[in-house]
Parts: structure tokens; C-alpha cells; sequence
């Protein structure tokens, strides 16, 4: 991977546009999501630079809706990340609002759980629990089925997006399942702070 901003640039970047608690929890369960999933598949030295697309994906989705993955070059360049971290955030957008393939398997992975991660953790919230650390994908595919629970995820991203990653689906949410319990607690604790 080429040029990086760190982590703490970045997060400061996204906190810069982003004031909503939901959205910067969103953007750091991405990012959780994408290191490990780089781990997994065997990017383990680009970890860290998974992680910073997972978390600047969504920077221009709070104050720009109507512009998602259209302004984010624009505040992106203005933040000091390079063109190929650019391509990587903007690429979740494919065929929804620009038509920037996702082409590295990271940008495919990000294109594939953007929309994953939102409907697992509002299945996590209606859990007695409230979290995906007891989770099954047996309960997540009934509420995954179900087209009126958590309406605003699309299944069809996410179907897109297992096909892209070469992967069936119930791989694709199980192994999402487990991405998000490894980053959950350390989220929580950010966000209770």
C-alpha cells in the first residue's frame, strides 16, 4: 500500500466531519472489521492501512448525504490522504452513487461489509445482550431475511458484495460476526469515554 496518514490523523479527519455518535461508532466498527479481515486473509502488514480506509469511509456521508463518495476526494485530499486510500474509500460506492470499481481485495471487502456491519449491529441491539459476543448467524439470517428489519441496509450491496469477495454468503456473515466481536469492546469503551 502506498502513502498513509495515520491513525490519529485520520480519526481527527473523520471527527473533523462527522459529530454524530452513530456515525463515528459506524466508522470505527469498519475499521475494526477491515483489520481483521486483513489479518485473515493474510495482509497483515497492511493492516493498519485497512483499517484507516474502514474508518474514512464514510466521511462525507453525515454532512454531505447527497454526495456520498462524490465530496470525499475533495476533504480527503484537503486532509492530507493519498490517491490510492481516495480510490479505496470512494470504490464502497460502486454503481450507488460513482463508479469507482472496487478492484484490491480490500476494497472489495469494504464494499461487501459497509452495509453488513450496520445490519449486524442493529440485530445486536434488539439482543438482551446488546452485543455480537453471543450472536449466532442462525439468528442473524432470520433477521437478515426479514426486508423490514433494518430496511436501510441493502441486501443486495451485500449480496454484490460476497460475489465480488469470491465468498457465499453465510461465510461472509459469520466471519463478519467474529470481525465485529474482536473490535467490539475496545469500540465501546471509546465511545462511553
Amino acid at each position: 500500500m502506498k502513502d498513509c496518514i495515520s491513525r490519529e490523523q485520520a480519526l481527527e479527519l473523520l471527527k473533523k466531519y462527522n459529530k454524530d455518535p452513530f456515525h463515528i461508532q459506524h466508522a470505527l466498527t469498519v475499521e475494526g472489521v477491515m483489520k481483521w479481515y486483513a489479518e485473515e486473509l493474510g495482509y497483515e502488514e497492511d493492516a493498519e492501512y485497512w483499517g484507516i480506509v474502514g474508518l474514512l469511509h464514510d466521511i462525507d456521508f453525515e454532512l454531505y448525504p447527497d454526495a456520498h463518495c462524490i465530496k470525499a476526494p475533495e476533504l480527503l485530499r484537503e486532509g492530507g490522504v493519498g490517491e490510492d486510500m481516495i480510490h479505496a474509500v470512494c470504490s464502497h460506492g460502486y454503481e450507488l452513487t460513482v463508479d469507482v470499481k472496487p478492484e484490491h481485495e480490500m476494497e472489495k471487502v469494504l464494499y461487501a461489509v459497509d452495509e453488513l456491519t450496520g445490519l449486524i449491529w442493529a440485530a445486536a441491539l434488539i439482543r438482551p445482550s446488546k452485543s455480537v459476543q453471543d450472536m449466532e448467524l442462525k439468528s442473524l439470517k432470520k433477521k437478515y431475511k426479514s426486508a423490514g428489519f433494518a430496511a436501510g441496509c441493502s441486501r443486495e450491496v451485500i449480496e454484490r458484495g460476497a460475489q465480488m469477495m469470491g465468498c457465499e454468503l453465510d461465510e461472509l456473515l459469520q466471519n463478519t460476526i467474529y470481525a465485529m466481536r474482536s473490535c467490539e469492546s475496545e469500540i465501546q469503551a471509546y465511545m462511553e469515554a
